[in-house]
């Protein structure tokens, strides 16, 4: 692993990811990587648990999943041009149960896309499974400019994660 650790286990939590009514995207974010890390620590006690989640933010407004070739030329529609955010969440509960949850936010500068752009990235199939894209891919020759956590925006912030590890005792 990237940040010196080698997880003994790598498990999905099986929760539910609705958003709650009026709830805040960061709030959200927090929340899921704390009912994920919960979930996960309750079948596991005694032992060192993280969990995360990211979403992607437009307008206050979190980016669900697309579902077809449609929705996500939507969303790619939505982010050309424009800055957004990626909120990443990161809890890790110690072998105590008590936890720490981090939050990292990452503004990412998209450039305008034309609409061979958007039809191109949408057949790479990259985007399926995740909400918005995965910037590891072909997107990343898309984006003008990030300003915070890379490892955030593809999934889990390393320097909060392996900050949060080393304090609940991983060796």
């Amino acid at each position: 692993m990237q940040i010196g650790f080698e997880p003994a286990k790598i498990e999905a939590a099986d929760i539910d990811e609705t958003p709650q009514k009026g709830e805040k995207p960061s709030a959200y974010v927090k929340r899921m990587a704390w009912e994920k890390a919960l979930h996960v620590a309750e079948k596991y006690p005694g032992e060192i648990v993280l969990g995360g989640d990211a979403v992607i933010v437009v307008n206050s407004k979190i980016i669900q999943k697309a579902h077809s070739d449609e929705e996500q030329e939507k969303v790619m529609k939505m982010l050309s041009g424009k800055t957004h955010k990626v909120l990443s969440a990161v809890c890790v509960i110690n072998r105590e149960g008590r936890k720490a949850l981090r939050l990292s936010t990452t503004k990412i500068q998209m450039k305008h896309l034309s609409e061979r752009e958007i039809k191109d990235y949408v057949a790479t199939r990259e985007w399926e499974g995740c909400a918005g894209y995965k910037i590891e891919g072909c997107l990343a020759g898309l984006v003008r400019k990030i300003s915070g956590s890379y490892s955030g925006v593809v999934g889990l912030p390393l320097y909060e994660a392996r900050n949060m590890l080393i304090s609940a005792g991983v060796k």
